[in-house]
């Protein structure tokens, strides 16, 4: 049976959280995509987030002027909380180009709670992040006798780490209890 487990490891922090999707459609070789399921195998959440709406895709949650969007997903059944995107922790500009201030680190409440435009606010999650770059060659020279590289934060992380978790895209969808699928996070990361 065709899935969504192409071999590309994902994001580090959603390694417990995911499963494959079956007969994925339009798969990319370079995506990896996958269902959001809490630790108990629960697949339902509400959606609490830092951000905005876009004003004129008005699903899509995106940044403030202060700070970058941050998602925070809660198990309907045992309110479990799961951190699925944090602008200034996921991806490639917030590992390697955009530094953040511990005010807008700290500031950003997941306060709002998402509601779909029928008033729907739980939802199954789909996420599919993209790797697109050749991290091999763009940091050839990076690399230290250990096999790390250091971030713009100082710290260090082996390669393999951070071809895992600076993603170059990532897209989220909500499906609602009508099966309606909504585009909730679309962002370019580099």
């Amino acid at each position: 049976m065709n899935n969504s487990d192409n071999g590309i490891s994902g994001p580090s922090h959603l390694e417990m959280y995911t499963e494959p999707i079956l007969n994925p459609n339009k798969l990319d070789s370079f995506e990896w995509r996958r269902r959001i399921v809490s630790t108990l195998g629960n697949a339902k959440f509400k959606i609490q987030y830092y951000g905005a709406l876009h004003s004129e895709w008005n699903t899509l949650i995106v940044g403030t002027e202060f700070a970058p969007q941050k998602i925070v997903l809660v198990d309907i059944n045992n309110q479990e909380e799961i951190l699925l995107f944090d602008a200034c922790k996921h991806g490639y500009n917030a590992l390697l180009c955009d530094k953040y201030t511990q005010e807008q680190l700290a500031a950003r409440m997941t306060d709002q709670l998402y509601q779909d435009q029928w008033g729907n606010d739980s939802f199954e999650i789909i996420i599919s992040v993209y790797y697109q770059i050749n991290f091999e060659e763009e940091f050839s020279e990076e690399i230290d006798v250990n096999g790390d590289v250091e971030l713009i934060n100082g710290q260090k992380i082996s390669l393999e780490m951070l071809k895992r978790n600076a993603y170059d895209c990532i897209q989220i969808w909500g499906i609602n209890k009508d099966g309606k699928k909504i585009e909730i996070i679309s962002e370019e990361l580099a």
